[in-house]
């Protein structure tokens, strides 16, 4: 007979589960309360849980707010996020396969560098890249974003190189048999075999370029820039007040890109982070 987990044990567990769950839930549920609240209760105190009536026109009212160009915004987000994170991956992908299976002398040192690369704080780089972009004149282009995608991230390399070194000897053994160089190898074996960590690396590398408001802040115009910025800069009055119930419902929407993405790719990202980070 098999053996069944103990009931209490299990609903222990459950329970548990379920309170992590809500944990989790409470900002994005907190997020939503909020842009259904209209512009007098955002300031009553105590504050009222729940909006008395619920406001669904502002989230019509958000992104037809008159210094916003919402679609406009979203449309910049968009290029930048797929672009970085399809070339993010793919250039991730090549470093992946070197370290895990070219025979080349230092690869093992190569490989520590790059490890070590991921304690580097994002912060500390971030004057050094705006002089670099700013005396080759890429400043308010779109160019900082191909040229770093194009050098992909050690992150994404690390994690590429734990699933390549995972896959079985024979198989390259048997491509080399057949005629297959490495670069062949890589684009007709190894990475169709590799989508779960593809969809991982494309999930992370959109969700770092979508979320990211200093790096467009620094580099882009409000004309080029992206929807975070605008969510977190420009939602206010003629007097220069913030707008918050409009900035809530902004933001509601803004996270909903990020939010189908996940749950359309949601196997896949989870069988890549099972297959290339516990090796």
């Amino acid at each position: 007979m098999r053996n069944h987990r103990p009931w209490p044990r299990a609903l222990g567990l459950y329970a548990l589960l379920l309170v992590l769950a809500a944990l989790f839930l409470t900002p994005l549920v907190w997020l939503l309360v909020l842009a259904l609240k209209g512009p007098g209760e955002m300031l009553e105190f105590p504050p009222h849980f729940l909006p008395r009536n619920p406001r669904w026109q502002n989230f019509i009212d958000a992104m037809t707010f008159e210094n916003v160009d919402f679609l406009g915004y979203t449309r910049n987000s968009l290029i930048l996020s797929i672009m970085y994170a399809a070339l993010a991956t793919i250039s991730s992908a090549f470093v992946g396969f070197g370290l895990a299976r070219l025979p080349a002398p230092g690869k093992k040192a190569i490989f520590a560098l790059l490890v070590g690369t991921l304690m580097i704080p994002h912060m500390i780089t971030l004057i050094p890249t705006y002089l670099i972009y700013s005396k080759v004149g890429l400043l308010n282009t779109y160019w900082p974003w191909v040229l770093s995608g194009l050098a992909g991230s050690s992150f994404l390399a690390f994690m590429f190189r734990q699933f390549f070194a995972g896959m079985p000897r024979e198989l390259e053994d048997a491509s080399i048999v057949d005629g297959c160089g490495y670069y062949r190898m890589f684009w007709r074996i190894f990475l169709p075999l590799s989508k779960p960590v593809l969809a991982t690396s494309f999930v992370l590398s959109f969700v770092w370029t979508w979320g990211d408001w200093i790096m467009p802040a620094m580099l882009l115009n409000d004309e080029k820039s992206t929807l975070a910025v605008a969510v977190g800069s420009l939602y206010r009055d003629s007097a220069g007040n913030i707008v918050l119930h409009l900035i809530a419902a902004a933001a509601v929407l803004y996270s909903l890109p990020v939010l189908v993405l996940f749950l359309s790719l949601q196997r896949l990202f989870i069988r890549g982070i099972a297959t290339s980070g516990l090796r």
